[in-house]
């Protein structure tokens, strides 16, 4: 981990603040931050601030775990609508069709994690994963394959 404020910020989640309000005071970065760590402590390993070329694109936290690779949009955003989540969600799955392009035998899924819950919790079997429930949702994803988007090569 770097930066204290991240490290405040863990310290506040361990010590039982919710993590959603703890999420409120952290700026983007700190917000990609935080879902990498949680990542980590999920076993997973992780690449942050991931850049493809041509055309050019980021990706922002990937965490890779047992041939499923995750790949992750962080939106660090009060509430949306549902047609911003839905653009964001098609800019995902580009990202990560191309990212897939350049891999082979691994599965890939997209996600996008929000600060708070939205009201749709998919977009086209991209899961809306809220802040305080990415832990959950990383035990539940490898028997729910089947049930959420995943682009192979």
């Amino acid at each position: 981990m770097n930066g204290g404020k991240l490290e405040a910020a863990f310290t506040a989640i361990t010590d039982g603040c919710p993590i959603e309000e703890v999420s409120e005071w952290l700026d983007w970065r700190d917000f990609e931050g935080l879902v990498s760590q949680i990542l980590l402590e999920n076993g997973f390993q992780v690449e942050k601030n991931v850049i493809l070329t041509k055309p050019r694109m980021e990706i922002d936290v990937i965490g890779v775990k047992l041939n499923v690779v995750i790949l992750i949009d962080c939106k660090h955003w009060k509430r949306m609508s549902s047609s911003a989540l839905n653009e964001i969600v098609r800019k995902q799955i580009n990202r990560v069709k191309r990212y897939a392009h350049e891999i082979s035998d691994v599965v890939t899924v997209p996600v996008i994690v929000t600060l708070h819950q939205e009201q749709i919790s998919f977009i086209n079997k991209v899961p809306i994963v809220p802040i305080m429930q990415i832990s959950s949702f990383l035990d539940e994803l490898y028997g729910n394959l089947e049930q959420v988007k995943t682009i192979e090569k």
